[in-house]
């Protein structure tokens, strides 16, 4: 089951946005299929490369190789299977992150004896960095480097520790409706509607990355003016 407000179902076309997903909770009713602890490995750019382990939850089924497209890897010199642990070796590392450009450079599948293969992308980053900035309530963007990282999610505190914005039971704000990351511009954007509920003063933003990365950026908000810097 899965509970959704549009982000999964685009309504108007009655088209599935993530097709995988739909395609693994079709498959689930009839048996189930494998997953991993993660679909993304990141690989940091400037340092060496070394062997990458995921965890899988096999729900009955079991493991019966790795592919990229339709080359079957090499267990021994490119992956080994210990109990639930799979890990790509350091070599296999290499040879798919290639020249080590930011962003995805490889994708895999997991694949098992029943139900959906588990797709596992491969992705070189250095950790983002963000610059300060100056707009209003109705338009604010932080000048952000992604490095090849992807935004997970976003935290907002004021300076006494209480939670601000919308929703202010918890500290993490609505991906999309209050924060929304611009990869193609290079910046993160803050909604009117995270403003829209928050009280003049200083509030500290935690972003956190696919990658485990995190930054921590400060706003102040004076009226309908608000400036913004890294920490």
């Amino acid at each position: 089951m899965v509970w959704d407000a549009g982000q999964f179902l685009n309504r108007s076309e009655l088209r599935w946005r993530d097709p995988g997903v739909f395609a693994m909770m079709k498959t689930s009713w009839t048996t189930r299929s494998a997953t991993g602890s993660t679909d993304q490995i990141y690989v940091p750019r400037s340092t060496a490369i070394t062997a990458k382990s995921i965890t899988l939850n096999l729900n009955g089924a079991s493991f019966t190789g790795l592919r990229q497209g339709t080359v079957n890897l090499v267990s021994g010199s490119d992956y080994t299977l210990s109990g639930n642990v799979l890990t790509l070796t350091a070599a296999a590392v290499t040879r798919l992150v290639g020249s080590r450009a930011y962003g995805v450079n490889a994708t895999l599948e997991a694949r098992f004896s029943q139900g959906e293969p588990w797709p596992i992308s491969i992705i070189t980053y250095d950790p983002p960095s963000q610059a300060a900035a100056s707009g209003t309530t109705s338009s604010f963007a932080i000048p952000t480097q992604f490095r090849g990282d992807q935004l997970a999610t976003m935290e907002a505190k004021y300076a006494d520790g209480t939670n601000a914005g919308p929703a202010d039971w918890t500290s993490y704000k609505e991906f999309w409706t209050h924060f929304q990351p611009d990869y193609a511009a290079g910046t993160l954007l803050l909604k009117p509607e995270f403003f829209n509920e928050v009280r003049d003063g200083t509030v500290t933003l935690t972003f956190h990355f696919w990658s485990g990365s995190q930054i921590t950026y400060r706003i102040t908000k004076a009226g309908t003016a608000v400036t913004g810097t890294s920490s």
